[in-house]
Formats: structure tokens, sequence, C-alpha cells
């Protein structure tokens, strides 16, 4: 068995990181691509590699000779060494710069062949310069742009079939060739982009450009199809063109081997680099990129996220069925100004238009309240980091509660004792954020009629508030009106209504310069069409929204429940913050074990991704023992809960 590696294409779409080198010498989570290729080969006894060279080819060789090169030929005692430039050799020789890596490689035997038409052909041409090369031995054959682990080979290698195609089952962010089995796990059909259909995904399977092919089947069938492919359409096409004539004829030739996705990323684009650096990142560095990221997991449909918080049980599929129904329409057209959406979510929550202002999610309006007002703000502590980032004109009081509870006598008092500066602004969370820590309406009304009294506008918080056994809501026009002056509600519509990608939010008040203010802080078309369609047809699906809530609550109840049953007081390894109303969980850990390492092993392990609060204000950086996880369905629930007995 022999590897066979294409490496001649310029790689123009990951532009400038091939101004100096080719695309399979970027590195990725510590090692380049080509290395990470030969690794895999070498960790699976092939002896001998050939590379079909062309961009930068010099660099290229130099690169590898310096990285592998044993030292009898970097001393120039190589039998295999050729002083050609293989930049100028016409001919294609193979024997072209050749040497014997190291034991790194297990002394592999690296050849290459130069592709002098790189910049004028495609991967079609390149394959064919390597013709001898495929009908002296077996072949794995693989594309210079992947990034993948060394089981990926041993799965080809190790498959009985003489001629395999690693395949995936299609996911989202998967681009190319895609293809169909039957139940042997035989390709039926090769599909190229002129036949995709996206509506019968759920049976596709995604190239994942490595390959087995055995020499007989090289020499009879696949060399003469692709010398023939090549005569009629030209040198600048893709030899996968070439399989989908041969699956064409026979049904039992080409056998596909299942690849999970996490073992592999295809590197087409700057953004797919970043992509690969999280996949195939160490623990610690995962973590990190991962947290940085701040959403955009689709692109990691393995992992289970338990840090941002989402409301599994809405929309219901009939809801989004509507919108995707309207989907063409809404892709081509512009979004209503605020006027025209405030008139729509007004209507949802029975408000006058005037007193409501809709954003591009909660954070959106958040900052450009922070635009607006100056003074000072009372802020308990820990609080969504966003609020202390934005309000940048403002002097922060911070008021640290206790365990991570507190009432309105807290409240008060804190704001009474206060001997730094009097109030301008308080800050009230409710549930509160990471605690879930709830303060019920009589209480909140009695410290409205406080804080007018004391001169104190409150900024009210209710993102999470559905999800409290009393969800009440202040957002009433009788309160807007009452607290005119002195309360600004504002409300994630993303969270709690599952609909995080289309990024809604809202703020209200009776202060309605203070609404005009903020409409003209944010962007004309703040909202996108598919957000606006949402809001349009939101009613008709009011109380499935209400029974997803109730869901919710019950499901908080089950994890709590699971929780405390695996983390038993007698042995406490676990405190878990039972007292939430919202759809999430403040947790400490009681043993060794501190929040980041869990997180890391949680999500290297495990695929779960939880809150680390190592960085929220009020927790140690250095030591954090606490950590916040969302409320999913139940079997997601469970899994983590099994995950967290293996570190706790």
């Amino acid at each position: 068995m022999q590897g066979l590696i294409l490496a001649a294409g310029v790689g123009r779409r990951i532009a400038p990181y091939n101004e100096n080198a080719t695309k399979s010498m970027i590195d990725i989570a510590g090692k380049t691509l080509i290395e990470r290729a030969l690794y895999a080969l070498a960790k699976n006894n092939i002896q001998k590699t050939t590379l079909v060279v062309g961009y930068k080819s010099d660099v290229f060789i130099k690169f590898l000779k310096e990285k592998f090169a044993d030292s009898n030929y970097k001393n120039g005692n190589n039998n295999n060494n050729n002083n050609n430039n293989n930049n100028n050799n016409n001919n294609n020789i193979i024997n072209c710069e050749n040497f014997v890596a190291n034991k790194r490689l297990n002394n592999m035997q690296i050849n290459f062949i130069f592709n002098k038409d790189f910049a004028i052909t495609n991967n079609i041409y390149s394959l064919s310069l390597a013709e001898k090369v495929l009908c002296s031995d077996d072949t794995i054959l693989l594309e210079s742009d992947l990034i993948f682990t060394p089981k990926v080979i041993s799965k080809i290698i190790n498959n009985k079939a003489k001629n395999v195609v690693a395949v995936s089952k299609f996911e989202s962010w998967m681009d190319g060739t895609c293809v169909l089995l039957n139940q042997h796990d035989y390709i039926t059909t090769i599909l190229d982009k002129n036949n995709f259909d996206f509506l019968q995904t759920q049976d596709y399977y995604k190239t994942v450009n490595v390959y087995k092919f055995s020499k007989e089947f090289s020499k009879n069938y696949y060399l003469p199809f692709l010398k023939a492919y090549q005569t009629a359409f030209g040198k600048n096409e893709y030899y996968e063109q070439v399989l989908k004539v041969i699956s064409l004829l026979s049904n039992d030739i080409l056998k596909a081997v299942k690849i999970s996705s996490k073992s592999w990323y295809e590197i087409d684009n700057i953004a797919d680099l970043q992509i690969a650096e999280n996949r195939f990142a160490n623990a610690e560095n995962k973590l990190k990129i991962t947290q940085q990221r701040y959403g955009g997991y689709w692109r990691f449909p393995q992992m289970i996220d338990f840090c941002y918080l989402v409301n599994p049980y809405f929309p219901p599929q009939k809801l989004v069925d509507e919108i995707l129904l309207n989907s063409k329409i809404l892709i081509a057209s512009y979004p209503s100004g605020s006027s025209e959406l405030s008139l729509l979510v007004a209507r949802i929550f029975k408000l006058s238009q005037n007193n409501i202002a809709v954003g591009n999610g909660a954070s959106e309006l958040i900052n450009s309240l922070g635009k607006i007002i100056n003074g000072n703000v009372g802020i308990i502590y820990p609080t969504f980091n966003e609020y202390q980032r934005v309000f940048t004109n403002c002097k922060i009081i911070p008021f640290y509660a206790n365990d991570f509870e507190y009432d309105i006598n807290f409240i008060i008092e804190n704001i009474k004792n206060n001997d730094n500066a009097k109030l301008d602004y308080l800050l009230l969370i409710n549930p509160d954020n990471p605690s879930g820590n709830f303060i019920n309406k009589n209480d909140i009304l009695q410290l409205l009629d406080f804080c007018i009294k004391q001169n104190i506008k409150l900024i009210f918080d209710e993102s999470f508030i559905d999800f409290a056994d009393e969800n009440y809501t202040l957002l009433e026009q009788k309160f807007l009106n009452t607290y005119a002056e002195n309360l600004i509600v504002i409300k994630s519509i993303s969270k709690s209504y599952g609909v995080a990608g289309l990024r809604l939010g809202i703020i209200a008040s009776g202060n309605i310069n203070l609404i005009e203010k903020i409409k003209f802080y944010n962007s004309i078309w703040n909202i996108n069409s598919f957000a606006e369609n949402f809001l349009q047809i939101f009613e008709k699906y009011s109380n499935e929204y209400q029974k997803s809530c109730n869901l919710l609550k019950q499901q908080r109840q089950f994890l709590i429940k699971l929780l405390k049953q695996n983390f038993s007081e007698t042995t406490p390894k676990l405190k878990v913050f039972e007292n939430s109303q919202a759809n999430y969980l403040l947790c400490e850990i009681l043993g060794e074990n501190n929040a980041t390492e869990l997180a890391k092993n949680l999500l290297n392990n495990d695929n779960i991704f939880i809150k680390d609060l190592s960085n929220k204000q009020c927790f140690s950086k250095e030591n954090s023992k606490y950590f916040r996880i969302a409320v999913r369905n139940q079997n997601d629930n469970q899994k983590l809960v099994l995950a967290l007995k293996k570190y706790l």
C-alpha cells in the first residue's frame, strides 16, 4: 500500500495565507496540514508516498526536507537526491527531489511529481500525472487541504473492499461532492453541485476526499476513464467526475466507509481555518477558542451546548415551516423600519408602539441604552457582562449578594447604605444571571415605589422571566404609564423564544423620548426580514409558546432532581443552586476539581460545552468552582449528568 497526495493547487480562496507558502503548509493547532497527512500515513505503515506538487513547489519541497529528511540526505549523500530544479522540469519526472524521511515518518520514501501547468489545470490533470504510481501498487489517495485523524486512514485500509471512498453523513456546514448509498454501503450515485437537492440531504453522504484504490482498479477502470474524460472535457476538471461515471456503470465497485465528521475537516477558505483550529485544538486551547466564538455552534453539530441559553421546546415545527415557505421572498426583501417593527411587538405585548423598540437581540438595545444614560448605576453582581461593558458613561456601584441569593430588602439596604454616590439607575435582572435568583411581582412593585421616592430609574431585564413559576411581566401598559420616568424594561426574544439565530430583543418604557433615542442609535435596518416575519406570525403560536415554557419548568425540576440523586448530600461533590427560576442552573464544585478543568474535560472528551464562570466578576479566576448549565431536553440533560459523574 502506498500514499498519493495531490498538492499542486494555488488555493486562491485562502489568500493571503498562501502568499509565501502552499495551502498544505498552513499550521492548524500546532501542525501543518501536510505534516498531519504524512504522520497519518506513517502511523498506518505506509512506506512510500508520492506528492503531486505545483504552486510554490520549491518552497514546499524545501519545507518537507527540513522537517523530515534524514541526516544523510541533508549532508548531500542520499542516493535518491536529484540536483535538478523540479520547477524547470517539463517532463514531470517522478524521481525528482525524492528523499527518504527520518524516523519520525518511519523512514518513508517521499517522491514528487511536478505539475508545471498547476495554474491552468485542476486535480484531474494532477492525478493523471501519477498514472505510473497508481498502476504500481494499491493506493491511498487524498487531497492536501484536509485535516483528519490517523483513524480515518486506518478505517479505509482495514476495510476488506478493494476500492473505498471515505464519506460522512451530510451536515449543514459541508460543501462539495455528495453520494447516495445502497443498503450495503456501495455508492450508487455521485452528486455534483448541479444535481444537489437541499430537500434530500437526509440521504446524502459527503465525500471526505480520501480514497483507497487497488492497482487493478486504477489500471483497468479508473485511468482509462480518466484519460477519456480529460480528452473530452479538458484538464480543468475534477477527478470525482470520473468516479461519477464509473458509479453509473456498476453499484458494487466503490464501497463507502462512513467516517464521523468529528474526525476530519476540509479547508476551502479562511473561515474554515478557524473552524478546523477549534475542532483539532488540544483540550486547553479548544475550550478557549470555543468560548471566544460566542456562537456559530451549528458548525459543530455533535457538540451539546449547555453554555448558551435557548428554549429547546420552541418554536414548533409548523412555525418554522411557515417561515421556510416565505424564505425566498424574505431573502430578497428589505425588512421594515423601526416604526413598523414597533407596531408588530406592541401588538404581541399589547403596548403602545410609542413605548417600545425592537433590537437585534437584547444586546443591541443594551448597547444603545449605554450611549444614552449616564450617572451612577447600581448593579447586583454577578451579572450579565454586557451591561458593565457598555455602561461606560456611568459609574458602576456594585452590590455583592451573599451566596448569590438576595431579596428587595438586600437591595434597599445597599442603596440606603451606599456612601459612594446617590444612585441614578438600578439594574435588576430577574431571574438573575447566572444564579436564577427570582423576586416576585409584589416585591418588585414595592421596589419600584421605593425607586420613585429616591428618584432612581429601574432597568428591569426580564429576559428569562417566562420560565419562572410566577411568570409575570412588567411589559404592561399600566406599569409603563405609572412608572413612566422610572422604569425601563428589557427582554430578550432570542433566548426564551428559541430563535437565537434571528436576533430579537425589545426595550420598553413610558419615557417616549428615551425610546426615540434608542431607535436613533439603532441601525436603520437592524432587524432582518426573517426576524420580522417571526414577529408577524408569532401570535398564532402563543399557546404553543406557553406550553414550551411549562415543559422547560418541568425539565428544570427533572435536572435538579437528577443532579441531587447523583451527587448525594452524604458525599457532596456538587452544590446546585436549586432555587433558580430561569432556564439554567448555577453549580458549585465541592471537591478538588475546578470549573475550568471540568469544562475542558467535558468539551474535549464528551463534546459538552458548559459555561465556566472563571472570567465573570465575583468568581475566582485562579480556582473557580462555579459553572452554569442550561436546561435542555431530557435526553441531553441525562447525558450531561452522566458526563459530570466521570469528573466529579
